[in-house]
């Protein structure tokens, strides 16, 4: 009985020393130029930009293979960021991804319509509607993005994007700031 627990205190060891030498030796580094951009975007995980999210999206700004304007809920504001960050012309909002928001929309259910399909469940990317099959489904409006990835999906039109209510917390600036280089 002692033997097998020293050997298997010493094979446990020994993957777990191989293990930190791994880390260590074959440590992946991010694209820094990646997580700068990334941190620019809205983070929706909407998918208009025809990426499964903000980060692959930045990833590919960084390579150079999708454009700055194609993020409609980042809109104008977003695009000059990159176009700062990045050294380059700002472009208009490329409209195959659809238009600006100007203002930034919550997803509500109508409890009462909702027939407990799931479909807006498996749609939504950020996870902040919850329900239960054929039972009546609700949104986390602190986590909705306003992405509207879960109205084509639903059968029965019960889910509407309405603007989301101001308050001290959620208030911002509406006019994009000026930069140091415009003042300049």
């Amino acid at each position: 009985m002692l033997t097998a627990l020293l050997v298997v205190g010493g094979l446990a060891a020994i993957f777990g020393l191989l293990l930190g030498f791994a880390a260590i030796r074959f440590k992946v580094e991010g694209d820094p130029l990646a997580d700068k951009i990334d941190k620019l975007l809205p983070q929706t995980q909407c998918g208009q930009c025809t990426f499964p999210g903000c980060r692959p999206y930045a990833e590919a700004i960084a390579k150079g293979e999708a454009d700055i304007n194609q993020c409609p809920p980042g809109g104008k504001p977003t695009i000059q960021a990159l176009a700062e960050l990045l050294g380059v012309e700002a472009k208009p909002l490329n409209a195959e991804h659809g238009e600006a928001q100007t203002t930034p929309l919550v997803a509500i259910i109508d409890e009462n319509t909702c027939i407990g399909c799931t479909l807006c469940i498996q749609a939504c990317p950020v996870d902040a509607i919850v329900g239960a099959a054929k039972h009546m489904h609700t949104v986390i409006e602190a986590e909705c993005t306003g992405c509207k990835l879960c109205l084509p999906p639903c059968p029965v039109d019960c889910i509407l994007m309405t603007p989301v209510k101001t308050s001290p917390a959620t208030w911002k600036w509406p006019y994009p700031l000026i930069s140091l280089k415009e003042v300049a």
